[in-house]
């Protein structure tokens, strides 16, 4: 099963059957759809499409755009872009949706469709679950030959982002150059390796050093910015004797960072560490996902503000953000979402606030990491059986039913998957949108609790997926 389609969009690998992988039938087919929803009852419509730097990039994009423009569609072409950038032109166009074509965080194999509305955020449940239902009737009208779309390439997003981000108030350009920080930057062959220097010159840091910068698809390590991929990376930061690191994935939505000693900061620090910086300067709540370090809820109370914790998920965060109103939020992989400057996952904006954070750090940034709770999480997955996703989602339902049963002594939480709490522990499982596994994570004061917490619940998956 390497198609999944999901209400926010199309991902799967390229090459093989229709309907089986992401082919150039099912690009047409999903782009189809969606050009379809969002031209509805418009005269003229205008759609942001942009790529990370895989290998099928260009040859998707080319069926994306050459599609919307079959349906009577402009196109703005930002070509090699990240997902944020692609959002932020969305408004500053003022388009009615974007396309970002990426697939994360997943292998140069994959690619996806990721779809937004006119605001450059995620598509609502409903619009996609439209598009779905669309997609599978196959009911598209194209444009005769005199009303085409056309396609207009624009260069210009990169300085347009990199502008809004030295415009943002809490950005301090001049505290951070003045630090003369030098930094290490794994760009793992993709966009980043264009659009996190050009951030990084233009908030005054001149001494760069960029690992695998060659923008090829070709990703040199597992791309998931986790621990165990960002070897190359910590050793380069004491060789180089550095500051800091810098690590991305290939979309530029996530963020994360390496101490001066090559020892990580923590992806789920990222988030607590610049909500502490914002939270310091304006008050107010956050929000984050049920899978996230309980660090952030106690820098938000050490603050005054409130915590407010949602369903796994970018959309979910951001309806929760704006229910709630709250100043800072995101997600404990490493992905920042400040409201006032859009409501997306953005590691720019994330850089442009932690060197401002950390330029007015009297210390180091290992310094900075010891102000913060040490918790410790534990994220793991177990591959599903199933040929399809309907299998699968019948056998997590048995899978979760038999977890209830055995935990039910326990507080469980059921909104996102199952969250258990043990005491001032707690695990967290929930199938991912995006592969066809379940992804357990859980968080405890000590890292060996964490981890047999883990273990004991991938041990129970185990045996309850084989009916044992």
């Amino acid at each position: 099963m390497t198609l999944i389609k999901s209400i926010s969009g199309i991902r799967g690998t390229i090459g093989g059957k229709p309907g089986d992988n992401l082919t150039p039938v099912d690009v047409v087919k999903f782009t189809a759809a969606f050009g379809t929803i969002i031209s509805a009852q418009k005269e003229k419509t205008k759609i942001v499409v942009g790529r990370d730097g895989r290998i099928s990039g260009a040859m998707v994009q080319n069926l994306v755009m050459n599609t919307l423009c079959g349906l009577g569609i402009d196109v703005v072409d930002l070509g090699l872009s990240t997902t944020p950038t692609v959002e932020v032109a969305v408004k500053m166009e003022n388009a009615d949706g974007g396309i970002i074509l990426t697939a994360s965080h997943n292998p140069k194999e994959w690619n996806a469709l990721k779809l937004l509305n006119s605001e450059g955020e995620f598509i609502s449940a409903e619009t996609g679950a439209a598009v779905l239902e669309l997609a599978a009737r196959e009911d598209f009208s194209f444009a005769s030959v005199d009303k085409m779309g056309i396609v207009t390439a624009d260069d210009s997003y990169l300085e347009k982002h990199i502008d809004a981000i030295l415009k943002y108030p809490l950005v301090n350009a001049k505290a951070i150059a003045k630090k003369n920080f030098k930094v290490v930057v794994d760009a793992i062959n993709s966009t980043g390796a264009i659009y996190v220097p050009a951030l990084l010159k233009a908030l005054g840091v001149n001494d760069v050093i960029v690992l695998n910068g060659e923008i090829n698809g070709k990703f040199a390590h597992n791309p998931e910015p986790l621990p165990e991929h960002l070897s190359q990376l910590c050793s380069e930061v004491v060789q180089q004797k550095a500051d800091l690191g810098i690590a991305v994935d290939p979309d530029v939505d996530r963020l994360c960072f390496v101490n001066e000693d090559g020892s990580l900061f923590g992806e789920e620090y990222t988030l607590v560490a610049v909500a502490d910086y914002i939270l310091g300067k304006r008050k107010g709540n956050t929000v984050s996902n049920m899978s996230s370090t309980k660090a952030l809820k106690e820098i938000t109370l050490k603050h005054g503000g409130e915590y407010f914790p949602s369903a796994v998920g970018e959309v979910n965060v951001v309806t929760k953000m704006k229910a709630v109103q709250a100043v800072i939020g995101g997600e404990g992989n490493g992905g920042i979402i400040v409201p006032d400057f859009h409501y997306g996952r953005d590691a720019l904006i994330g850089i442009g606030l932690f060197l401002s954070h950390l330029a007015g750090h009297k210390k180091g940034i290992k310094s900075l990491r010891s102000t913060y709770p040490d918790y410790f999480i534990s994220k793991n997955k177990v591959e599903l059986p199933g040929s399809n996703q309907e299998e699968t989602k019948k056998i997590v339902s048995t899978i979760f039913e038999r977890i209830k049963e055995k935990y039910v002594r326990q507080p469980i939480n059921t909104e996102d998957g199952l969250k258990i709490e043990f005491d001032n522990d707690w695990v967290h499982l929930r199938t991912s949108n995006t592969e066809p596994i379940i992804r357990i994570y859980s968080e405890s004061d000590f890292e060996t609790t964490a981890n047999n917490i883990a273990m004991q619940l991938m041990r129970d998956i185990k045996e309850f997926s084989t009916g044992s």
